[in-house]
């Protein structure tokens, strides 16, 4: 009794504190909100003056992340609404909306009388509802500046079939906020977490709101059992039964004055309705412990529905928080769940066809087509030690040793083989590393939209487009082509230590999508197997190397500086071995 007394008392307390946090965070976020009332109703009247539907054939649209991309449910179209882009001074809002024709890959923009007002970090859900309907819920404006923001709990919904924007004004919905995640499911829609952000407060939610597609009412779920701690970013998806999964997620809580820290959320969770699926249904959490290779920590990912009952993860930014800076490893990475065998693993590109039938000899698709005719040209007659320095990218230098065996027995081959190979090869491309992209899935196809990457104290931020064939996993197909370093940017550059970190990032999108799961090692170095990918070697060897650079560094090395430095190693015994 004595226990579960302090336990309920301790719970109490909690919800006291973030009740006071919120009320807190309310106060001076309406003194700021005022503010930019007025600037979002000075660009409401210009919407205003829309007074028919115009649709005309557009350029790609402008970079930007945080926006939403979602799949139209009768037509082969995406939908692409809101998001933002920051140009190193200046904060952009949008609220412009584009239509991209899958078949014609075509761009075309759409005004529609009333929008829903500028915003990014909203979330929106289809629903296929008389031609299908596109709801958007919350999200943020920022002012010019990026230090004053306006939380939305406005709730839209797009009438596709009509092409006609109309506010849902119900009472009983969630407070304002952005970060939050929000799925279709079984006539509702439900809404988990986020957060709400002053100049200096901010406060995290783990709240869950259900909204009747049927009633257009809101009502607040109690769900019983322990829950997801509060969070933003997660992941969301649905199961067969009407269950909702969490995944992930970030927050960050005060430490001391002005000082937060950060948490990557790595955990996962069940919410449940115990009955039909209805409005007055009980709900209930339940903790997940999924098998197979879990992604690594990172907060910024994108997540969107695929086939055969799966959920996936792509990108996002890992951040090493210093005393006086922040420095992020981004991926570009795909990670699936599978919802009916709770099990997670990475995606693996397998290449096309036409080129694994040339690639006998283990090369590797992404190396220099010059750089492997000379290696494969110039075998050692016996047994070489190759002494090489790696240099890992917090400077620490690490001697790798490998031994090359004699040559195998290999043929020449002709220089119209080589040629076609090479080009095979030189076809293979890939998004760069990236965080708070939009995705949408169409006919097994994902689709990658835009984003942000950085490079130092600078921000690029992408209008790329991209696709890949979910059931065949062969290789990325580009759309949309982008030129990162042709954007604009206006704040004062670092020039030498600018252009280093460029250097480093062009080298990085490559290491980045290296960081794959942990497996068996060996004794020696491992040797790389016929048509072996390095991500697959890597995989299969990381523990020995990450052992080995342990073994070098000593036992007070950080763990993080260690794992670069065996990716460098095994990345460098990989490139001398295909």
């Amino acid at each position: 009794m004595g226990k579960k007394g302090k336990r309920e008392k301790k719970g109490k307390g909690a919800e006291k504190t973030a009740a006071k946090m919120e009320k807190k965070v309310s106060r001076r976020a309406k003194k700021e909100e005022e503010d930019l009332e007025a600037l979002i109703a000075e660009f409401q009247s210009l919407d205003a003056k829309k007074t028919q539907v115009i649709e005309t054939s557009c350029p790609p649209p402008s970079p930007r992340l945080n926006g939403s991309l979602s799949a139209h449910p009768e037509r082969d179209e995406l939908i692409l609404f809101g998001g933002e882009y920051f140009n190193g001074q200046k904060t952009y809002l949008y609220n412009d909306l584009y239509i991209y024709n899958i078949r014609k890959n075509s761009w075309s923009k759409v005004e529609i009388p009333n929008p829903p007002p500028r915003r990014c970090a909203h979330q929106a859900a289809v629903v296929p509802t008389a031609g299908g309907q596109l709801w958007v819920f919350g999200g943020e404006f920022a002012s010019p500046n990026g230090e004053q923001f306006y939380h939305y709990k406005d709730l839209w919904v797009l009438h596709l079939a009509t092409k006609t924007w109309e506010q849902i004004k119900a009472s009983g919905g969630p407070s304002g906020r952005s970060g939050h995640r929000m799925v279709a499911c079984k006539r509702q829609l439900i809404i988990f977490g986020g957060f709400h952000e002053s100049a200096r407060d901010y406060i995290y939610y783990n709240d869950v709101y259900a909204f009747n597609l049927d009633s257009f009412t809101w009502s607040k779920l109690a769900p019983s059992g322990i829950g997801p701690a509060p969070r933003s970013g997660c992941q969301m998806a649905t199961n067969s039964e009407g269950g909702i999964i969490i995944y992930g997620g970030y927050s960050k809580q005060r430490v001391k004055k002005d000082v937060d820290k950060g948490t990557l959320h790595t955990d996962m969770f069940l919410l449940k309705a115990e009955g039909a699926g209805k409005e007055e249904d009980k709900w209930a959490w339940s903790r997940l412990n999924p098998s197979g290779v879990k992604p690594t920590p990172r907060s910024g990912f994108s997540t969107a529905p695929c086939p055969s009952n799966r959920s996936l993860l792509f990108g996002g930014v890992q951040d090493e928080e210093e005393e006086e800076s922040v420095e992020g490893d981004f991926f570009n990475d795909i990670y699936v769940y599978d919802i009916g065998k709770n099990r997670w693993f990475p995606a693996q590109l397998k290449g096309p066809k036409s080129e694994k039938k040339k690639r006998r000899r283990g090369r590797k698709p992404e190396a220099e087509g010059a750089e492997d005719e000379e290696m494969e040209k110039q075998h050692p007659q016996g047994p070489v030690e190759i002494v090489k320095e790696v240099v890992a990218e917090d400077g620490t230098v690490m001697t790798i040793k490998q031994v090359i065996s004699g040559p195998a027995e290999e043929k020449e081959r002709s220089e119209s083989e080589e040629e076609a190979e090479d080009g095979a090869l030189g076809q293979l491309v890939e998004p760069c590393p990236r965080s708070n992209a939009m995705l949408a899935v169409k006919h097994g196809l994902l689709y990658v939209y835009g984003g942000m990457f950085e490079v130092g104290d600078r921000q690029f931020t992408l209008s790329d487009l991209y696709s890949i064939d979910l059931h065949k996993m062969e290789e990325w197909k580009v759309l949309v082509e982008m030129d990162p370093k042709a954007q604009e940017w206006l704040e004062e550059s670092e020039s030498d230590e600018e252009d280093d970190d460029a250097e480093g990032a062009e080298g990085g999108e490559e290491e980045s999508s290296e960081e794959e799961s942990e497996d068996e090692g060996e004794e020696q170095h491992p040797s790389v197997q016929p048509d072996e990918q390095h991500s697959d070697y890597l995989s299969r060897t990381e523990h020995y190397w990450v052992k080995l650079a342990r073994a070098n560094m000593g036992p007070d090395a950080k763990e993080k500086k260690v794992v670069k430095v065996a990716h460098a190693m095994a990345k460098t015994f990989y490139e001398d071995s295909v």
